[in-house]
């Protein structure tokens, strides 16, 4: 069994190529710079083809680390590896076609323990031949770091050598790249996955926040389906609870749902398979023998504090420091020192929990400078950014002092004051940026506070009768 997928590449070609060469494993190919890139080459594409051709990802070595290589598992069709990167470019340069999308990175991963790495490299190697062999130039790299996830890597030039014509990806690249990779290892005696589910890759940065454990806008939604299925005996009981979570639905062929103060909705068949299609959820619904009610987490033993002074007569929390602090209460952190509970917010709310992180040094900021109005953050951020100027003008006379420095000893100190003045220089710079941050984010929290408020206050009769039980008090 082999799982398969293709995306874009955009920016400079170089970086792919170097991507899949790279030595060394990067935890973030996107922040990835190989010396002797210049600043202009180091900007766009992720380093892809570093990553899919490092050594010690598809060289296979003997148990003896001082042995010599056995084999490297990469191969180059239309193209030689060592120099693919440069072939790709001189036929993009004889095509006129430079700029747009540079390259396609696809993979295909096997399932744990059905493939050895010859047999992975040979469908991998097969696979490309089908799909692009004799247009695109195209690099094949077995990656064996995880003897329990052996995959494959590919790079197709965008621009065929034969007659300058583009490659597009379409969802038919995708069916036909998945039903040849079952071609291939059904030939090979693998297992192969007979009727595959719908559903939709994950984007890197929401696979990455999962695999964090923060939360994601994919997730919040998924999550909440789930909820209103498994607390429903009829699909009416469904429909309603949705609403009542604050979503907006769509139906069609499939189910859009779109949160309150969203502009575009989440598609729930295409997002997350055919158990989220209206079928689907039909039949997980007709299943439940009794609905499920949540069971609030049990609360944490009171704490007893001691207050200094008189409640009557202290400062109240205004401005900016005030408007964090609410929304934290009304995201679930606040006033508990706990993991916030995202099933109790509401959704706009809740869908900033996976922000909590930069949320709370923005806040600890205004809190530790004072800072509650737009003028005072303001100025905070002028000062900052005065310092910067300074420290930077100093760093520079240093760094020439460093250029005509003979004594050792007079260099090594001034190395460690230019070293030391970039570190306070990188602080300062990551707090302006959160003065920045606070100025969109509180301007957002503001408008979300808004929608929030006017979606739950109550209307008509509800409100009528509530005014009549106020008045009656």
């Amino acid at each position: 069994m082999a799982a398969t997928s293709i995306w874009a590449v955009k920016g400079w070609l170089g970086k792919v190529v170097v991507y899949i060469e790279n030595p060394d494993k990067t935890e973030n190919p996107a922040c990835f710079e190989k010396d002797g890139m210049t600043d202009g080459q180091a900007q766009g594409l992720s380093d892809v083809i570093d990553y899919a051709v490092q050594t010690k990802k598809t060289v296979e070595r003997t148990h003896d680390e001082s042995a010599e290589t056995m084999q490297r598992f990469v191969s180059g069709i239309d193209c030689r590896v060592p120099i693919a990167r440069e072939q790709m470019m001189a036929v993009k340069e004889k095509f006129g076609k430079t700029g747009g999308v540079m390259a396609y990175h696809g993979y295909q991963s096997f399932a744990p323990g059905e493939a050895t790495p010859e047999t992975a490299h040979e469908i991998g190697v097969k696979l490309a031949e089908r799909l692009w062999g004799g247009r695109h130039q195209v690099i094949v790299a077995t990656h064996l770091d995880k003897s329990s996830h052996l995959h494959n890597h590919f790079v197709v030039n965008t621009v065929s050598w034969v007659d300058g014509i583009r490659y597009h990806r379409t969802g038919k690249d995708y069916r036909d790249m998945q039903q040849e990779s079952d071609k291939l290892c059904r030939e090979h005696g693998l297992s192969v996955i007979e009727e595959p589910g719908r559903g939709k890759s994950r984007h890197y940065s929401e696979w990455k926040a999962e695999k964090d454990g923060r939360t994601t806008y994919r997730r919040l939604v998924k999550t909440d389906v789930d909820r209103a299925i498994a607390g429903s005996m009829t699909e009416r009981q469904f429909w309603d609870a949705i609403k009542k979570m604050g979503y907006h639905v769509k139906t069609g062929q499939d189910i859009t749902l779109r949160p309150e103060g969203k502009d575009r909705g989440l598609k729930l068949l295409r997002n997350f398979g055919g158990d989220y299609s209206i079928e689907g959820i039909r039949k997980r619904i007709l299943a439940n023998t009794c609905p499920q009610r949540l069971v609030p987490p049990a609360e944490p033993p009171p704490k007893r504090h001691t207050l200094k002074g008189s409640i009557k007569t202290a400062r109240r929390m205004t401005g900016l420091r005030a408007l964090y602090f609410s929304y934290l209460y009304k995201m679930g952190v606040l006033p508990k020192n706990r993991e916030p509970n995202p099933n109790k917010a509401y959704f706009l709310f809740r869908e900033d929990i996976r922000f909590i992180q930069d949320i709370s040094k923005e806040t600890r900021l205004l809190v530790r400078h004072g800072i509650d109005t737009a003028e005072q953050l303001t100025a905070h951020k002028d000062g900052l950014t005065d310092q910067i100027a300074s420290l930077s003008c100093d760093r520079k006379q240093l760094r020439c002092q460093s250029r005509n420095m003979r004594d050792e000893d007079k260099l090594k100190a001034l190395k460690g004051d230019l070293a030391a003045l970039s570190a306070k220089i990188g602080e300062l710079r990551r707090e302006v940026r959160l003065c920045e941050d606070i100025e969109k984010r509180s301007a957002d929290m503001k408008e979300k506070i808004r929608i929030a408020a006017e979606e739950q206050k109550p209307t008509g009769e509800e409100g009528r009768q509530h005014g009549k039980s106020r008045g009656c008090r």
